[in-house]
């Protein structure tokens, strides 16, 4: 059978890739090397409990095209979030606000009161040009909040000391002089009432999907079916890393169903203090406002990264951005292949942004039948 597109990856790229083509009439034929569609938003049911499988996925967004977007498939409901910070088992409010800074330090009631502490600390510090994230860290936001709240957390996330970090990775730490525990600042949020399955099984109805299924071994005997192919895994292992291996962090998660109804109040608690292995851990039930008798945790392990485990963060310093470029240029070259998606483009997307480059896309497919 002949096919206009193979979409190999069924995370929001290929899906919305695979919906919108599938609206023209293109036949589209969807692959995933894993048990089950949807990329990395995929939820697993435990106890009733949509569990996010690969961490925390929370859609928010201030496009109102995007977000009209999505609620065509799925009504979102109105989970706001709002983590919080366990530090030596005092809890602390993110993003850093007033309820951070009246907690973190004494005499502080007002915002003017938090501005002159932090300014008076960030003084202390003399740092004009930083020269890596500890530094940047230290200019921003002062040495209380960054060793509270920010340095073990980071060096758990990276693997590596603040001071061996390059600056780039904390560009801004914002500040917020408001009791706003809102994590973002986009119009538009919330989770997809049901999970995130449901709104995959929208994009892909129509579509033809196989899983379990590895494009390299696949397209050895079906070269010749597809006109053209979308891909959306690993840009450097489509060219056999022929120049090297992209880096990435990964994530390693401990899911647990514990027999009660409420482990600890809150979808998302970061661990920052470096006597707590983990970085976080995910109550998935709050994502929905659940009341089930049980509950169901994940903690996450930051982990370091190799061609045989799952790739996360991209480490986007000099070297691998030039690395990138490598290969972006024989992607370029390509004829009928056409790279996207965060692995395809090795950086890290916002749902909302992965869902709007799938829609430049389409948009350029459609001017160029």
């Amino acid at each position: 059978m002949k096919y206009d597109y193979l979409i190999v990856g069924s995370g929001l790229f290929g899906c919305v890739v695979a919906h919108e083509m599938t609206k023209l009439g293109k036949k589209c034929l969807v692959i995933d090397k894993r048990p089950h569609l949807g990329g990395n938003v995929y939820c697993e049911n435990i106890e009733g409990i949509n569990v996010h499988k690969y961490g925390a996925h929370i859609f928010h967004t201030s496009d109102k095209k995007i977000w009209d977007y999505v609620n065509q498939f799925v009504e979102f409901n109105n989970y706001i979030n709002s983590p919080v910070a366990n530090y030596k088992n005092k809890i602390y409010n993110l993003p850093f606000n007033m309820n951070t800074f009246c907690k973190i330090f004494d005499n502080v009631i007002t915002p003017l009161d938090a501005k002159n502490k932090i300014d008076e600390e960030i003084s202390k510090e003399n740092i004009d040009q930083p020269q890596n994230l500890e530094q940047q860290a230290l200019k921003l936001v002062g040495r209380t909040v960054y060793e509270t709240l920010v340095k073990d957390y980071t060096e758990k996330q990276w693997g590596r000391p603040c001071s061996e970090l390059p600056s780039f990775i904390i560009k801004r730490l914002p500040l917020r002089f408001t009791f706003d525990n809102n994590y973002f600042n986009d119009r538009y949020q919330g989770i997809p009432i049901g999970g995130y399955n449901k709104l995959i099984e929208k994009l892909l109805d129509g579509c033809e999907t196989k899983i379990n299924t590895n494009y390299f071994d696949f397209i050895k005997s079906t070269q010749s079916t597809f006109d053209r192919i979308i891909f959306t895994g690993p840009i450097d292992e489509f060219y056999n890393y022929q120049f090297g291996a992209l880096e990435y962090r990964s994530v390693h998660f401990e899911t647990e169903v514990l027999d009660m109804e409420n482990f600890q109040g809150n979808a998302v608690i970061n661990y920052t203090s470096h006597d707590v292995p983990y970085t976080r851990i995910v109550e998935h039930k709050h994502f929905e406002f659940g009341k089930q008798q049980k509950t169901v945790i994940s903690r996450e392990y930051s982990t370091e990264w190799n061609i045989n485990v799952e790739p996360y963060y991209p480490i986007n310093n000099q070297k691998n951005n030039q690395l990138y470029e490598k290969y972006y240029a024989l992607a370029q070259k390509e004829n009928n292949v056409i790279f996207g998606g965060r692995l395809g483009s090795y950086k890290y997307y916002d749902m909302d942004k992965v869902i709007a480059q799938a829609l430049e896309l389409t948009e350029k497919l459609k001017d160029n039948k």
